[in-house]
C-alpha cells in the first residue's frame, strides 16, 4: 500500500474507505488530493479483496472543490489547462466506471467539484448539514469532473441546467427530494451506514454487481461529455471573466454574480 499525503486509506472488512483528509483547507482539490485520489482508486481496481468503496472528507466536510489559490497561481494556456482536466479526468472515469458499489458519505459541504466527486457514487448518504452547491457559474467556469454526465442523469436535464446556471446552495433535505442523496443520517451514524451497506456487498457475485453497473451507465456518453467538458473548461480558465473571480475570492470581495440577483426587477 502506498502512503499518502492528502487522503486516509483503510479497510473495513471488505470494504476500502478513502478519507479526504485535508481539513484546513476543507478537503479541496489540491494536486496532492488529485494525485492521491488517483492513487487509490487505482489501488480499489486492482484489489480483488475489495468489494465496495466508500468516499468521504474528515474534518465534517466532504470537499470544496477546487483549490483557487492553486488555481490563481497556475500559469497554464489553454492547452496546459485541458491537459490538467485530462489528468483528473482519466482517475475520475475509472471511479465512476467502477465494477463495485461506490458510496459517498457527504457531511458538510459539497462545492464544485467535490459535488461532482459525490455524484460520482452510486450511492449518496448525506447528514443533515450536508451542502451540495454546483459553484463553478459563480467563477466564471463550467462544471467539471464529469458533472454534465452524472447530475442529468440523477435530477433530469431541467433542474440539472438550474442548479448549474443558478450555482444555489442546495441544502439536505432538498437533496433528498432531487434525488441527489439517497439517504439522510445523523453525523455520527453517517459513516457507520455507508460502511454498512458497503459490507452488504461482501457476499455478493462480483460479476453480478460488475453487469449491473456496466448495464446501468454508458462508458461510450461518458468519454465524449469528458472530451467535451476538457475543451470548454480550457476555454473558460483562460477567460478574464474568471481570473477576476478567482482575484475577487482570494481579496474576500463580492463575486460578481449573485444568484438571486441583488437588484429588485426594474431597478
Amino acid at each position: 500500500m502506498n502512503d499518502f499525503t492528502a487522503l486516509r486509506y483503510e479497510r473495513h472488512g471488505s470494504a476500502a474507505l478513502l478519507t479526504l483528509d485535508t481539513p484546513a483547507n476543507r478537503n479541496a482539490f489540491t494536486p496532492a488530493m488529485r494525485d492521491d485520489l488517483a492513487q487509490a482508486v487505482a489501488e480499489v481496481r486492482a484489489d480483488t479483496q475489495v468489494r465496495a468503496l466508500v468516499l468521504t472528507g474528515a474534518g465534517g466536510q466532504f470537499c470544496s472543490g477546487g483549490d483557487l489559490r492553486g488555481i490563481a497561481d497556475a500559469k497554464l494556456d489553454n492547452a496546459g489547462w485541458r491537459g490538467r482536466m485530462q489528468a483528473t479526468q482519466r482517475w475520475f472515469s475509472e471511479l465512476v466506471l467502477l465494477d463495485k458499489p461506490v458510496i459517498a458519505a457527504v457531511d458538510g459541504a459539497a462545492y464544485g467539484a467535490g459535488f461532482s466527486l459525490a455524484l460520482a457514487a452510486d450511492f449518496v448518504l448525506a447528514s443533515p448539514r450536508a451542502r451540495f452547491c454546483m459553484s463553478f457559474l459563480k467563477l466564471g467556469l463550467v462544471p467539471d469532473c464529469g458533472a454534465f454526465y452524472t447530475l442529468p442523469r440523477v435530477v433530469g436535464a431541467q433542474r440539472a441546467r438550474e442548479l448549474m446556471l443558478s450555482a444555489r446552495e442546495v441544502g439536505a433535505d432538498e437533496a433528498r427530494e432531487l434525488g441527489i442523496a439517497m439517504e439522510l443520517h445523523a453525523p455520527e451514524q453517517l459513516l457507520p451506514r455507508a460502511l454498512a451497506l458497503a459490507e452488504s456487498f461482501a457476499g455478493a457475485s462480483p460479476l453480478a454487481v460488475s453487469l449491473v453497473k456496466r448495464a446501468t451507465g454508458d462508458a461510450g456518453a461518458l468519454a465524449a461529455m469528458l472530451d467535451t467538458e476538457a475543451n470548454v473548461q480550457a476555454l473558460a480558465f483562460g477567460s478574464a471573466e474568471h481570473r477576476d473571480a478567482v482575484n475577487r475570492f482570494l481579496d474576500k470581495k463580492p463575486l460578481a454574480f449573485q444568484w438571486p440577483a441583488n437588484k429588485e426587477p426594474n431597478q
